[in-house]
């Protein structure tokens, strides 16, 4: 045997290129959230409702990944925001930050085996649940063991298909709407439908609001990838740019064509879920223009899409937690690696977790997923706080220790508007969570916003046992060594 070979690696390696970057960031942007919940959005606000509200989080996120891409840029690491709020805010928010955000994508891997279960039901209604779990976690697991790379193609491929299928989606809407496909020309007419675009009041449009909160979570694993870009200072900042072109071309359009061909008074609209995939205002569309297969064609589409984000998730996840266990915010036999540079102990035990979705088996998939979506959901928005609040603190602590911004790789334009407003638009989003506009289900406000006093919690306890402290400005570690 070939002793080097064998060796343990003493780092993690570079693996993504360009292309690698950029899907990772455009797959964590395009999944379930358009193809299903878009409709249940037009459906509670109007097409004009459904708009702004995913404007609004558009230009949100859009901020958020500025930030980030400056963060990222500077210094490129795979414990992104743990590693970045533990520097330029304290040890102790950085603590919190990374457990909650290693849980989130934990679990969020859980629900979107339990997704994916739910959706091969569509083809096999009879075959058992526990079987298909088994072989997708398998699967996730194989991708991610092998290499970073393993990860980086799949998931390539992964947003190849998601992006194909809204661009062919918005070529055929377009030729619906000028009446070339389909029937007669709609114009806007369905913009007019009672009265007017916007519908369901203020309650309805923060609604949306959540719901497109929750679509967009994802763009932010480009910052754990950088850790493992070949040349993160270059591939970062062309991923980021493109954040706000996807966003307009893949979520805005793809509403605004879908409001103009279907009214927002549709009953099939209402009842887009992950287990109803026929009436998907994507399958709408395409069976409205004559495609009979659209069903069966959405059907794989959707289930490579919660593929992606399980597999995106596994990563993420094992990424954060090995960069953990390097700070010594985690146990340190989690930073073991293999010769192939994966931190497989980080691996294993994420993926223990994605074994949550076997409860399937004994209570409904559709049971399942739903809780372990109610457990998840939060944590993102909490990400995007941490993310918002680290950048402030890391331009801030960059003036006062009299460093010129030309030192900067990349720069977040719109300082300090753009950190402030995505901050202020996350706590919206979080305080809106609840639906207070009649009676009020205690048991889904409890999941809801279990997650607030568990990170609060972890993040005062940790403060108080080591004694952590807000990290002066002047004091912050603004150097530029990888944790990774």
């Amino acid at each position: 045997m070939n002793r080097k070979t064998s060796t343990p690696a003493t780092s993690l390696k570079p693996s993504f290129k360009t292309r690698h970057m950029t899907m990772i960031a455009l797959g964590g942007s395009i999944g379930t959230g358009l193809f299903l919940a878009s409709g249940g959005a037009i459906s509670s606000a109007g097409p004009g409702g459904a708009l702004i509200a995913y404007a609004a989080v558009g230009l949100m996120v859009y901020f958020l990944m500025t930030s980030l891409g400056e963060l990222a840029t500077y210094l490129p690491d795979s414990g992104s925001f743990s590693t970045y709020a533990s520097r330029y805010v304290s040890p102790a928010f950085g603590f919190a930050v990374g457990w909650n955000f290693w849980y989130n994508w934990a679990v969020t891997i859980a629900a979107e085996l339990a997704a994916a279960t739910v959706i091969i039901k569509f083809w096999f209604p009879d075959s058992p649940s526990f079987l298909w779990s088994l072989l997708f976690l398998g699967i996730m697991f194989g991708l991610n063991v092998l290499s970073a790379k393993g990860y980086g193609e799949s998931e390539y491929w992964f947003a190849m298909i998601k992006v194909v299928t809204v661009i062919v989606f918005l070529i055929v809407g377009v030729l619906m709407i000028f009446g070339i496909l389909g029937g007669e020309a709609v114009g806007f007419s369905n913009f007019d439908l009672g009265g007017g675009p916007v519908h369901g009041g203020f309650f309805a449009l923060i609604g949306v609001f959540m719901a497109a909160g929750f679509s967009f979570q994802g763009t932010e694993l480009i910052g754990v990838a950088a850790g493992e870009s070949e040349n993160p200072r270059k591939h970062v900042p062309q991923a980021i740019r493109q954040v706000f072109w996807r966003i307009l071309i893949f979520y805005i359009l793809a509403i605004f064509v879908i409001g103009l061909l279907i009214p927002y008074t549709h009953p099939s609209l209402l009842q887009s879920s992950i287990d109803s995939i026929s009436v998907s205002p994507f399958t709408l569309v395409f069976e409205r223009a004559g495609l009979a297969f659209a069903a069966s064609v959405m059907n794989a589409v959707i289930l490579t899409s919660v593929l992606s984000a399980g597999n995106s998730g596994m990563y993420a996840s094992t990424r954060v937690l090995y960069a953990m266990a390097k700070q010594g915010l985690a146990p340190k036999w989690l930073s073991r690696l293999n010769r192939r540079g994966v931190p497989v102990a980080a691996l294993i035990v994420t993926a223990s977790v994605g074994m949550l979705a076997f409860l399937a088996s004994f209570f409904g998939d559709g049971v399942v997923y739903i809780w372990l979506l109610n457990a998840s959901g939060m944590c993102g928005f909490i990400n995007w706080l941490a993310i918002a609040v680290s950048h402030y603190r890391f331009r801030k602590a960059f003036q006062a220790q009299g460093r010129d911004l030309r030192e900067l790789p990349f720069r977040a334009r719109w300082f300090p508007f753009g950190p402030i407003f995505a901050f202020i638009l996350c706590l919206v989003a979080i305080i809106g969570q609840g639906d207070l506009s009649g009676d009020i289900d205690w048991y889904t406000m409890f999941a809801t916003y279990v997650s607030i006093p568990l990170f609060l919690a972890i993040w005062f306890g940790y403060a108080i046992v080591k004694k952590s402290r807000i990290i002066p400005l002047k004091e912050c570690d603004l150097g530029t060594e990888r944790i990774s």
